[in-house]
């Protein structure tokens, strides 16, 4: 007989993905501790975007309506010339949601987070506060972490949702976080500022523009506007270590827009978040370790997939717990991890590949940066070739996976001389 106060899992870390993961496996009866570093449950930033594919997992979870109730629902996501404010393309986000079933959401990060904890909260999860893990190992009858304390805790299985600097992940990889050089700069702004008179809180926008870019949407039901400045450091590529600091935030928008440079003073300016991804990992189960959210796929923030693939992550796994559960409740969890590992590591290969590639198309300069708007301008509002493989049903196994866009080239753009 199992020990009534050893867990069927142990969740580590108590973000977004550990949270959703721990919700995930606890609506199929299973009994869940999550053990989170920090003093108290909690998250920083400000806006995150979540796309059909997330908001489909939580109308699953029967959390969207209380998501939508503290988000906005917008209209439209538009792109535009960061350098003279043009309007490149757009997405209908109406037209959106009625393609693939589920609406388009912005969220404050706070909120996503604390709904997912008033959901563990309700379904009985044990939430563990600073509980700092320092080593992973498998043992004979699962997992066990032991915590900085010298204490040990065991399940049958471990899920490392310990984020970018995940000290699980050095089980598979002997790799560091990437810096792409870019920084980020947040802020939000009261819905009754100067600033935001004459801002459409129904849309998400993005300015694009030469080594930068800059995002606005509202967010609590239009109470806020929320704001975002991304550029690549100069310092960063010299090599300093004191990078992204406010000067650099000044320089690197100083011949955008008006509107654009309009939000810099709004920023918090004393907090910026430099940008890290991962080399993608093929690998994240190791006997009952398993690796979820930033511990195997931190990306760069351009197709806004970070906090949603870790959600699907704890989704797909929940699915596979629930498969290979017999009718007495035991979970063959060679098989489940199996399952998840043959299906996610390659569907988040694509998400941070992308990620990047869609970083560096924001970002040209030159030539390049008009044959990009000229092939911009030129799509059709409806298409969806580009987001078809990411905003569909998660796949549950390798053959449900679709088939990704075919990228088109820069050169064949017409870029009328002026």
């Amino acid at each position: 007989m199992s020990n009534p106060d050893t867990p069927d899992v142990i969740v580590v870390g108590g973000g977004i993905g550990g949270l959703g993961a721990a919700y995930s496996l606890s609506r199929k009866g299973l009994r869940v501790r999550v053990l989170e570093q920090a003093p108290a449950f909690g998250e920083v930033g400000a806006g995150i975007q979540l796309a059909p594919n997330c908001t489909r997992i939580l109308d699953t979870y029967g959390l969207l309506d209380e998501a939508t109730s503290l988000g906005v629902v917008p209209e439209a996501m538009v792109m535009r010339d960061a350098v003279d404010g043009v309007e490149l393309t757009r997405l209908d986000l109406r037209d959106l949601e009625a393609r693939y079933g589920y609406p388009y959401l912005v969220i404050h990060r706070s909120d996503l987070h604390g709904l997912l904890l008033r959901a563990c909260e309700r379904a009985g999860v044990e939430l563990v506060t600073d509980a700092r893990i320092s080593s992973y190992e498998n043992t004979d009858a699962g997992a066990r972490v032991t915590l900085a304390s010298g204490e040990t805790e065991e399940a049958a299985v471990v899920i490392a949702a310990d984020g970018l600097h995940s000290v699980a992940r050095q089980l598979f990889a002997d790799d560091e976080p990437v810096s792409s050089a870019y920084v980020a700069y947040r802020g939000t702004v009261p819905a009754e500022h100067p600033r935001v008179g004459g801002v459409d809180l129904s849309e998400v926008v993005v300015y694009v523009g030469p080594a930068c870019h800059f995002v606005h949407y509202g967010l609590r039901g239009g109470e806020l506007l929320n704001q975002v400045a991304v550029f690549e450091s100069p310092k960063a590529l010299a090599g300093e270590e004191d990078w992204g600091t406010p000067d650099e935030l000044d320089e690197a928008f100083a011949a955008t827009c008006d509107f654009v440079q309009g939000g810099l003073p709004h920023m918090w300016r004393d907090k910026w978040w430099r940008m890290f991804d991962r080399e993608p990992l093929m690998t994240w189960v190791h006997d009952r370790i398993a690796l979820l959210g930033d511990s195997a796929h931190a990306p760069l923030q351009y197709i806004a997939q970070g906090a949603i693939m870790a959600l699907e992550d704890g989704w797909v796994l929940g699915e596979h717990v629930a498969r290979r559960r017999t009718a007495d409740g035991v979970v063959d969890w060679d098989a489940a991890l199996a399952d998840y590992q043959a299906v996610r590591p390659e569907h988040c290969r694509r998400v941070v590949t992308t990620s990047r590639q869609w970083g560096e198309l924001w970002h040209l300069v030159g030539v390049a940066r008009e044959q990009r708007n000229a092939l911009l301008r030129a799509r059709d509002t409806y298409d969806y070739a580009f987001v078809d493989w990411l905003y569909g049903p998660t796949a549950l196994f390798p053959t449900d996976e679709p088939a990704m866009f075919e990228p088109i080239p820069l050169d064949a753009a017409q870029v009328v001389a002026v």
